[in-house]
């Protein structure tokens, strides 16, 4: 994965190395790490919000097709 801000292409293994090393990085390093740290919060959220729409919505359909089936066995 790699980030861009500002023409700054920055490896997942560069910010590795920051996020192990952060006490001696330069500043700029931090707000490197940062940003790509909260772009990659953010997408971690949107993703595991619409998992959790599919998933509701799975259980849903489930449930309907489980009443449908039941019913017609007597169950």
């Amino acid at each position: 994965m790699e980030y861009n801000s500002e023409k700054i292409k920055v490896t997942s293994d560069e910010i590795t190395q920051i996020i192990r090393e952060y006490k001696t990085k330069s500043n700029k390093d931090l707000v490197i790490a940062l940003e790509f740290m909260k772009k990659d919060f953010e997408l971690t959220k949107e993703s595991v919000i619409k998992m959790t729409e599919h998933l509701d919505n799975l259980e849903i359909t489930y449930n309907k097709i489980l009443k449908e089936y039941q019913s017609r066995n007597g169950q």
